[in-house]
């Protein structure tokens, strides 16, 4: 096995071992795990006893399983795929929006809006075996470039301080580290059980950086992963003493059956197309288009940015294989809207994993492993404390923003649309959004200085495509 493993994933030409990739696939999986049950909290609601909810769970499992693996056997890359945040509360909208035009339920209104995701995978497999998102790729300037790596960087930042970490008080209104523990008089305007549990949470996450950048400095292999395992000690064994609650008692109630009945009655091959246009065909057109574009450059810009930090680009500052990836992307779309999730991308977290030493498929395939487990064994998964891989996605974030280092300042085309980027993107929480921006930015300080000839016809067309995304309504 171990041969055939070295063999097919290329180990030792990738400068690996299959010991170092089981762990980066597990450092993924912790970061990203979150997913799991976020997912169908914001798409049917926090009740998990809901039918749509057990439902949406099941098929947020499969999908990401499918893709993630998809990509490890198929790409040979350290790439992890699950629903997109940002794109799932898109999702969820559009279907409440369905549901009201339409006058029926909302499981009714999800199963319209699955016949767009299904639509956009089936345009993003096309696409991606005729090679057109690869031009693509490489019609996104050099100068933005650089600031992709960066603006992710932040967004891992800003994920990791804010809301991958979030303290619910009796209201179920959300506290969150950076806007509400460490604002003014927090100690004061928050309750004390509320402001305990905070200080917890901020403990753990520094004790996880300070760990994983200590083990890191003594090149010690699976530094994160480590970090993140001591950091989520120190948390049950304090929350447990500070506030007598016991971490682990949610897993004696816990189901660890698939709801796989669920899912076959509300979502599986579920599509409702004639509900679908009760919205209008022209809403319908533009609201597939809004996914398509967001799913395309939040994955170009992950697939860039985290091979930029792990330093896997080919001489042309291009990422290798990246027509496998984005089908990869493209049939994981496709499966999730089979199975009853909305669009299935790459995972920004997936950074995570590459800088434990991630660097092959097999990577891929182990993250994709944990997530088909997790069928049988999320409750585990779900005691993993969010500030824990929190530290991770700080300590990643941070290391990420080398790349500012290149950037040619006393260029404004250069520097300009890196900064907007470096901002949009964290704050707007979308990569394709950021990107953008950049090359929005680009192009007209390029046209308007009369250097048009050095802005190809293709990031022309891109601009105006986001012109048409970001300012015109439907």
């Amino acid at each position: 096995m171990k041969a055939f493993l070295e063999k097919y994933f290329k180990i030792k030409e990738n400068g690996t071992s299959i010991k170092t990739e089981i762990m980066a696939g597990v450092t993924t999986f912790l970061t990203m795990a979150y997913i799991i049950a976020l997912n169908p909290n914001l798409i049917a609601g926090f009740d998990a006893s809901q039918g749509i909810w057990k439902a949406i769970f099941l098929a947020t499992v499969i999908s990401s399983a499918a893709a993630t693996i998809m990509m490890g056997l198929f790409a040979n890359k350290p790439f992890a795929l699950a629903p997109g945040m940002g794109l799932n509360s898109y999702f969820a909208t559009v279907c409440a929006s369905i549901a009201a035009a339409a006058g029926v339920t909302i499981v009714e209104g999800i199963q319209a809006g699955l016949c767009i995701i299904l639509i956009e995978g089936i345009i993003f497999i096309i696409l991606s075996l005729f090679k057109v998102r690869e031009k693509i790729v490489e019609a996104i300037p050099g100068n933005v470039r650089l600031g992709i790596s960066a603006g992710i960087g932040l967004m891992l930042v800003n994920i990791g301080l804010g809301s991958n970490d979030t303290v619910l008080d009796s209201g179920f209104g959300s506290n969150y580290m950076l806007a509400d523990f460490f604002g003014q008089g927090a100690s004061v305007m928050m309750d004390k059980g509320i402001y305990l549990t905070m200080v917890i949470h901020v403990l753990t996450l520094l004790i996880g950086i300070v760990l994983i950048a200590v083990l890191s400095h003594k090149n010690i292999n699976g530094s994160i992963l480590y970090g993140v395992a001591g950091a989520s000690v120190f948390y049950w064994v304090v929350s447990w003493i500070a506030t007598g609650v016991n971490p682990f008692a949610s897993l004696a109630s816990a189901s660890w059956l698939p709801p796989f009945s669920e899912m076959a009655e509300l979502t599986l091959f579920k599509f409702n197309f004639g509900t679908l246009f009760e919205l209008g065909y022209f809403s319908v057109v533009m609201t597939v288009l809004t996914f398509c574009m967001v799913d395309m450059f939040d994955t170009i810009g992950t697939l860039y940015g985290t091979c930029k930090a792990a330093d896997m680009l080919d001489e042309n500052d291009n990422v290798p294989d990246a027509g496998k990836c984005l089908l990869s992307d493209a049939v994981g779309t496709c499966v999730g809207a089979i199975t009853g999730t909305p669009t299935v991308t790459t995972f920004v977290e997936s950074a995570a994993g590459v800088k434990a030493g991630g660097r092959t498929g097999l990577t891929s395939v182990v993250t994709g492993l944990l997530f088909l487990a997790c069928m049988f064994i999320s409750p585990i998964a779900a005691i993993i404390p969010a500030p824990a891989t929190s530290a991770a996605l700080v300590y990643v974030g941070a290391l990420m923003i080398n790349s500012l280092r290149e950037v040619d300042y006393s260029d404004a085309s250069a520097s300009v649309p890196v900064v907007i980027m470096l901002i949009a993107m964290p704050v707007t929480g979308s990569i394709g959004s950021g990107i953008g921006l950049g090359l929005l930015s680009y192009s007209l300080i390029k046209i308007c200085r009369g250097e048009w000839k050095d802005v190809s016809w293709l990031t022309i067309i891109l601009s105006v495509l986001f012109v048409c995304k970001f300012f015109i309504p439907f």
